[in-house]
């Protein structure tokens, strides 16, 4: 990558740590492989695949193979999936090293978010939660 080994040694001189954020899991092997002085990375990672270059097979190898610390963003794929379905997919997936970001619209989301999380870490599954319904959805209603 042209320029980076100079970008990540100027990082480092000025007492930070050098990261890279990516759409592109192959960013990550490239790094990994090419030996760059990055400390972590930020990789697109959800169910459904919303925003990722590849399956999403492929990204949780990624993200498992390398040493480095990934913060996951769009576990809930900018809102197209409930919580409990994204955060259990990605957290039953990282290592446990990596992070998850999650992005909230309300202190509401927020908190229940964090309880699905505490969930998850304290007993690899989360509660089950009241699902939204609409017109659409009374069929599946018993």
């Amino acid at each position: 990558i042209i320029g980076l080994e100079r970008v990540t040694q100027r990082i480092r001189e000025l007492g930070m740590i050098p990261g890279l954020s990516t759409h592109r899991p192959e960013t990550v092997v490239v790094c990994d492989g090419a030996g760059y002085d990055v400390a972590t990375y930020t990789q697109i990672y959800n169910p459904i695949g919303f925003l990722c270059q590849v399956e999403t097979d492929w990204i949780a190898r990624v993200i498992n193979e390398t040493e480095k610390p990934i913060m996951c963003i769009k576990p809930l794929a900018g809102g197209r999936v409930l919580p409990p379905t994204g955060l259990s997919f990605v957290y039953n997936s990282i290592k446990p090293i990596d992070m998850v970001c999650i992005g909230t619209m309300s202190r509401y989301e927020a908190e229940d978010d964090i309880r699905i999380v505490r969930q998850l870490l304290a007993r690899g599954t989360a509660d089950g939660r009241d699902l939204q319904y609409s017109r659409s959805k009374a069929p599946l209603v018993k």
